[in-house]
């Protein structure tokens, strides 16, 4: 192994054809977006964002759990304005690494957790897991820019029925429905991951790169109109007195 550094909750490795696998590994807290796992998770992009023999990065979760959002505890801070919401820098930290972005959506991926494979380049679906956008569940409109990232992989009517409804859909159910790159049996997810970054890392890193850019500007742009529309919606709509009950009531993690 080329590269490797490990925290406690996110593990960044490479090998030496510049293939960099970014780990979630927080089996416990189901890889939820705690403070501490953001801070970790950011330290992992910033340093794939800054190594310029990488050429290629796949994100992956635990088998169970690619992410499942933020957690109660979290919500409930952030309902009372204990703390400030920080995620969002997640997603536009994703948006804006040099290099192609695999991820291999092996577990459950639920609210913030979907956002952040919703950033990627190509995004891998497992047939038996579960995948939704829960964030109306809990009585607040949705975030981390995912109002416009699900379009990227399924039609707007598609999106706004996950968006309104809050439903987990499984993989199989979503199959012919979106344009996700691949839906696959769970134990074929990782392999293919790992196909797909093999046929990247024997192109040259610039040009990667410069593609990435292009390819990416459109999603990019339109985060930072979104990242505007969507903190509006939330001053309209994360109330503490209307929804502090209804995020503890009704938090599910997947």
């Amino acid at each position: 192994m080329d590269f490797f550094k490990s925290h406690t909750l996110v593990t960044l490795t490479a090998d030496d054809a510049g293939i960099a696998t970014m780990q979630m590994k927080d089996v416990k807290g189901k890889n939820g977006l705690t403070p501490h796992f953001i801070e970790e998770l950011i330290a992992c992009i910033t340093e794939v964002k800054n190594n310029e023999t990488f050429k290629v990065l796949i994100m992956i979760g635990t088998a169970d759990v690619f992410n499942s959002g933020a957690d109660l505890e979290t919500l409930v801070k952030l309902c009372k304005k204990e703390i400030k919401p920080v995620d969002i820098i997640l997603s536009k930290m994703m948006l804006d690494i040099p290099i192609p972005v695999i991820a291999a959506m092996e577990g459950h991926a639920i609210g913030g957790g979907l956002a952040l494979g919703l950033c990627a380049d190509i995004a891998i679906l497992a047939e038996e897991s579960r995948y939704g956008c829960s964030f109306m569940n809990m009585g607040f409109t949705p975030g981390m820019g995912i109002t416009k990232l699900m379009e990227h992989y399924m039609s707007p009517a598609i999106a706004q029925e996950m968006q309104y409804t809050g439903m987990f859909y499984q993989g199989r159910h979503l199959i012919g429905k979106t344009n996700f790159n691949y839906i696959l049996p769970k134990a074929d997810v990782l392999d293919k991951a790992q196909q797909l970054a093999e046929a990247m890392s024997d192109k040259p890193r610039k040009a990667l790169s410069v593609l990435k850019r292009y390819q990416s500007m459109t999603r990019r742009k339109t985060f930072e109109e979104t990242y505007s529309i969507e903190t509006m919606m939330h001053e309209l709509t994360f109330d503490q007195t209307e929804i502090l009950k209804t995020i503890q009531e009704n938090y599910v993690k997947y």
